[in-house]
């Protein structure tokens, strides 16, 4: 049904992506005839999401700046550009890899769109490399919210750009 995310299997190369990946999943929303890219989804999900999302994201960067967590990508590599937080590590027209690594974890968010012109899909894709405790910790810790997020930012890609 067009505009309801799906958790869906993962259907990216984890070892491509992130080798020795320990968290994987991935969420799926029909888009319909909406002309999107890559890039443009993420923008919509990312810079254009919903206000409760934007506040979990804010109180998170308050809850981990103690601790010496990153907050934002910037200073990463990013060979083409920033979108948010997020410093893009690849790009086409159907596949946005974004990500950074931390001391902590590492992590890539990967933007697939798929389908023909009168049938498109949105899959989002999370994986995850800890490093430490801290990082399995925060892991777990973060997992529930992460899903809701995930959801949240998903819905925006079908609305249209503000």
């Amino acid at each position: 049904m067009k505009g309801t995310v799906h958790e869906v299997t993962p259907e990216v190369d984890a070892n491509a992506l992130l080798p020795g990946a320990q968290f994987i999943d991935a969420f799926r929303v029909e888009i319909g005839a909406a002309a999107v890219d890559a890039r443009q989804a993420c923008v919509r999900m990312v810079l254009h999401g919903r206000r409760w999302v934007d506040g979990l994201v804010h109180l998170r960067n308050i809850l981990v700046t103690p601790f010496g967590l990153k907050t934002s990508g910037e200073g990463a590599p990013a060979p083409h550009g920033l979108i948010g937080l997020f410093p893009v590590v690849s790009e086409t027209p159907e596949r946005l890899v974004a990500g950074f690594n931390d001391s902590h974890l590492d992590f890539r968010l990967v933007v697939d769109v798929t389908g023909d012109a009168a049938s498109r899909r949105v899959t989002s894709t999370t994986l995850v490399r800890t490093h430490n405790l801290l990082g399995r910790t925060y892991l777990a810790l973060i997992t529930p919210f992460h899903k809701l997020v995930v959801r949240g930012m998903m819905g925006r890609i079908v609305e249209p750009a503000r």
